[in-house]
């Protein structure tokens, strides 16, 4: 999948973004810590690909520490309830406190309080707990659940197959009903190659049953302010990414500085200067290296 093209394609559901920034190439995150405070950085792509540690991350995360900025996992993430997430990022050796990480699970969550109460059908693994959720149910190869759930809630896509993304699609034609998604990624980077991630779904249901799913996640607003709330006072602050329609759009959106990361995530072996001469989106800096 060419994951800027594919991205390009649902931009009209992605928020506008700004001129952008000059691209300006340092060596990796150490050039940036005279300039900026406080990192918000993304995990796919920066800190990790899919369960293997970026080589030199962890050290960089304690280098940055050691010079008193404030870190904090901006993370489209939704799939792992956050205390299994922490088991990850410890295992990984990121050294990081459950207060640091901030994903697009707490921004549905925090969404779902101002929700009505509705039976939610929810794409998952049925393995993690759905605590906060409210009433739900699993939807797996069975028609039932999808006929009778009063709304859906895209969280994890990893045991998500073409034939329930087909029953999904055609419980929303004979019923239109919300769509929360929360993870606006298409894709992330694993071992393998790149996942299919909710985003990709959503969109892909939108077109074809025209129910507009709402996203919580980057590079929407939501997260970004859970995000600042954990940061009181942060100062200077820099978004750190490898995706071009989440990370950087995202700190657009948020107002902050930005900086892509391209040898480890979606633009890893390609052209990142290709890629924003194709978006428009332009990072404030560009490294190969956390």
């Amino acid at each position: 999948m060419d994951l800027v093209a594919a991205y390009e394609a649902v931009r009209p559901r992605l928020p506008p973004a700004t001129a952008g920034g000059a691209c300006e190439e340092v060596a990796d995150l150490a050039a940036l810590a005279d300039r900026f405070d406080t990192f918000l950085l993304d995990a796919f792509g920066v800190l990790n690909v899919g369960e293997t540690a970026i080589p030199g991350a962890a050290g960089r995360m304690a280098d940055l520490r050691a010079r008193g900025k404030r870190l904090v996992i901006v993370s489209n993430a939704a799939g792992l309830p956050h205390a299994k997430l922490m088991e990850k990022y410890d295992r990984l050796g990121m050294g990081f406190a459950p207060e640091d990480v901030v994903t697009s699970r707490h921004a549905l969550l925090h969404a779902l309080r101002a929700e009505p109460p509705r039976l939610w059908g929810v794409m998952a693994d049925p393995a993690w707990p759905l605590d906060g959720f409210g009433r739900t149910i699993f939807l797996e190869d069975d028609p039932a659940p999808y006929a009778a759930a009063e709304g859906f809630l895209l969280v994890g896509a990893a045991r998500w197959t073409e034939r329930r993304q087909a029953l999904l699609e055609d419980a929303l034609r004979e019923r239109p009903r919300p769509v929360l998604c929360g993870n606006p990624d298409l894709a992330a980077p694993r071992e393998g190659g790149p996942s299919r991630e909710p985003g990709l779904w959503a969109h892909r249901l939108a077109d074809r049953t025209g129910v507009e799913p709402t996203f919580y996640g980057k590079p929407f607003r939501a997260i970004y302010d859970l995000a600042f709330a954990r940061v009181p006072d942060p100062g200077r602050v820099v978004m750190v990414g490898d995706s071009p329609h989440t990370d950087i759009l995202g700190a657009q959106v948020a107002g902050v500085a930005s900086a892509l990361i391209t040898g480890h995530g979606i633009l890893r072996g390609g052209d990142w200067r290709a890629a924003v001469e194709a978006t428009s989106l332009r990072p404030d800096f560009v490294m190969p290296d956390p």
